[in-house]
């Protein structure tokens, strides 16, 4: 891989990482000002997501070979089995923890499934990334279910699958044309259980402006700048990549909503950006 490339690989994971954070402030406003359930909210950020996806694609159709459709399909599924276990995970404990457990657990799960013998930098990498999770996002006297627990694994099951599988391209399915319908998809596969707990929205500027934020920004552009770089990364750095979603949250909920940080919080941050920089400059050969 040539340096431009990668560099341009590596940037487009960053800036995934880092809109995926914002995503999470979105959603929660989102869900509190519209009195929105959060699969309700997921399924928002999905089907507006990929809308919004495919308004950009100007026109372009459904792909029609059996493995682009295939491949749409299983991206949608994933979509729907991520977004629906992580939000139980989070109403069977809390946000922090079930964050912590799904994008912590990420990583492990895709370099086990990816690498037969990792290098000792990516071991490092993975395991300092984990380190820097629980110093970020653990508070003392806070539990997770076995419930919380076992669908927060499921949840990460689900984002390592999606790594694994959106880093092999298939012909005529860019990542653009992946983001807008295997979103869609998603949607429309979470739309009954979705439904169920009320989706009415208050058709007010701030709400309506939260909902396509949360589907343009940090849907949209976030999952076709994760897909595009994983075109030329190797998955396990774009597993690592996702680590900036809770960092970026925590950093914003700082700033904005005057949550402090502590100084062990402070700390796993820093253990964060450095298995990051691990990661970016010793990454596996593909």
């Amino acid at each position: 891989m040539s340096l431009p490339t990668r560099a341009r690989s590596s940037a487009a994971l960053v800036l995934a990482g880092v809109l995926w954070g914002t995503g999470g402030l979105a959603g929660s406003l989102l869900g509190q000002r519209a009195g929105l359930h959060p699969l309700a909210v997921a399924d928002y950020r999905l089907l507006v997501g990929g809308a919004v996806a495919t308004l950009v694609l100007k026109g372009r159709g459904v792909p029609r070979t059996s493995e682009a459709l295939r491949r749409i399909l299983a991206v949608g599924g994933l979509f729907a089995l991520f977004q629906a276990s992580y939000f139980a995970a989070v109403a069977l404990s809390s946000v922090s923890v079930a964050t912590m457990t799904t994008i912590g657990a990420a990583p492990v799960m895709v370099t086990l499934a990816s690498v037969r013998k990792p290098r000792r930098w990516t071991l490092v990498s993975v395991i300092s990334t984990f380190a820097g999770l629980v110093l970020l996002q653990w508070s003392p006297g806070q539990a997770m279910s076995f419930g919380g627990l076992g669908f927060a694994l499921l949840a990460a099951a689900g984002f390592a699958a999606l790594t694994l599988l959106t880093a092999k391209p298939v012909d005529g399915l860019d990542p653009l044309s992946t983001t807008a319908f295997g979103c869609l998809t998603g949607g429309l596969l979470l739309l009954p259980v979705a439904s169920w707990s009320d989706m009415a929205i208050p058709l007010h500027a701030d709400v309506l402006a939260l909902v396509c934020y949360l589907g343009a920004v940090p849907t949209a552009i976030a999952y076709a700048a994760y897909l595009r770089g994983l075109a030329a990364a190797h998955p396990v750095l774009g597993a690592l990549s996702a680590v900036l979603e809770p960092l970026t949250a925590a950093v914003l909920s700082a700033a904005l909503l005057g949550e402090r940080l502590s100084g062990t919080a402070w700390c796993g941050a820093a253990v964060l950006v450095a298995a990051l920089a691990v990661g970016y400059w010793r990454p596996e050969p593909r």
